[in-house]
């Protein structure tokens, strides 16, 4: 089904320098194996347009990934001219992205 990632997913982000840092964890072993296959560096690429260079960082025991958005706020916070140049809004706007969740996780 069709819904947001954050109807199972939690996020965390913010900033490292001109790198963002983006949490993302679920509840279950489940939930974890689902979201360890589907967010790849590709998927959150298209989820997120303007990631260009993307490291993933598995967390198993958290049922957590950890990705690193180098580059993306430039040269750091005080000469980004995002919206967001602490980046402490991006785990939200991944979580608002409509994904195809399996059904026995809703």
């Amino acid at each position: 089904m069709k819904r947001p990632l954050g109807t199972i997913a939690g996020a965390r982000s913010g900033d490292k320098g001109g790198d963002a840092n983006l949490g993302v964890w679920v509840r279950s072993d489940e939930a974890f194996e689902w979201l360890n296959g589907f967010l790849t560096t590709e998927k959150l690429q298209e989820l997120l347009p303007e990631a260009r260079e993307v490291s993933r960082y598995e967390l198993p025991n958290l049922k957590a990934l950890n990705f690193v958005l180098h580059g993306l706020l430039g040269d750091g916070v005080a000469s980004s001219t995002r919206f967001d140049p602490q980046a402490k809004a991006l785990g939200e706007w991944l979580r608002s992205r409509e994904v195809e969740i399996p059904e026995e996780l809703l």
